[in-house]
This record gives structure tokens, C-alpha cells and sequence, in this order.
């Protein structure tokens, strides 16, 4: 077994999971995870080694889906369980109904979110990444990735809030 094999083997599902998480759809998880590791392969001997590997096959993956999104004229699909501080609501229809409505609003808040609080969240809640392996991404510490993610989610809160308000 080669190394980029092993590579493959060993990063395939982390990959495909984030895209699957990003994007909503099966079928662009495994277009875009094909291209992704397509793409490393061709510049593996390039990658220096200032990050996990893993952190440079999702930042791969990251700009072969936004590429794919660019070329399909589609807007990202969010995954309705990026907001996991939303109180959790009953069976009851009613609650479901109101659930969904303000995930949309989050959505949409979070679409105008500047960077780089919408990337570490995104990193964050898509690919499930620590915050020492967002730090990398972003070349700043740890602690840098933490408190960014924080002040991401209470701007987005703040901005649900108003929103509320507007009512």
C-alpha cells in the first residue's frame, strides 16, 4: 500500500462527512471528496507539513466546494444542526414549525456574519474540528480559534435577537 493510500484510507470518511455536512447532498459529498483527494494527490509532495493532514484535505475540500457551488450557481446548503445552542423543542407541531423558522433565520444571519467568524464556525460545526487544528488553519493559537468561535455565536444571538425585536 502506497502512502497516499494509506493518506486516503485513513481520511476519506473525515472528508466526506465535512462535505456532507456542508453541503446537504450525498451526491456533491462524493463529487466533491473524489476531487478532493484527485487534487492532493497531485500536490502532495507539496505539502509541507505546517498543519495536520487532515486539516489540509478539508481546506482542499473547503475550496472544491465552494468552486463546485460557484460553477452550479447554487447557494450553500446549511446543515439544520450547525446551531446546536437552540433550546430543544417537544414533538409538538407547533414547536416544529417554530424550531425551523428560526433555524432559517439563523441561516440566513449567519450567511451575513464576517469572516473569520463564519469560517471557524463553519470549521467548527461542520468538521468538527478542535480548535487547535482551526488555529492552524488560520495560522493564530488555539485560544485565538476558541474566543473567535464565542464572539461568532454571541453576534449571531445578538443579531437573532434584533431580529426578534423588528417583530
Amino acid at each position: 500500500m502506497t502512502d497516499f493510500e494509506k493518506i486516503y484510507n485513513a481520511h476519506f470518511n473525515d472528508v466526506y462527512l465535512y462535505i456532507l455536512r456542508l453541503s446537504g447532498s450525498e451526491h456533491v459529498a462524493e463529487e466533491i471528496t473524489s476531487d478532493t483527494f484527485f487534487k492532493a494527490m497531485q500536490s502532495v509532495d507539496r505539502f509541507r507539513g505546517d498543519c495536520d493532514i487532515r486539516v489540509w484535505l478539508c481546506q482542499i475540500a473547503k475550496n472544491c466546494y465552494y468552486t463546485y457551488v460557484k460553477k452550479h450557481s447554487k447557494q450553500e446548503s446549511l446543515d439544520d444542526d450547525i446551531f446546536l445552542f437552540l433550546p430543544d423543542f417537544s414533538d409538538g407541531v407547533e414547536e416544529q414549525i417554530s424550531r425551523q423558522d428560526e433555524a432559517r433565520r439563523i441561516k440566513e444571519i449567519l450567511h451575513t456574519v464576517p469572516d473569520p467568524y463564519k469560517e471557524v464556525i463553519m470549521w467548527r460545526v461542520f468538521a468538527e474540528m478542535s480548535f487547535r487544528q482551526i488555529g492552524q488553519i488560520f495560522g493564530k493559537t488555539e485560544n485565538w480559534a476558541c474566543v473567535t468561535y464565542h464572539r461568532g455565536r454571541m453576534l449571531i444571538r445578538e443579531r437573532l435577537e434584533e431580529s426578534e425585536n423588528e417583530k
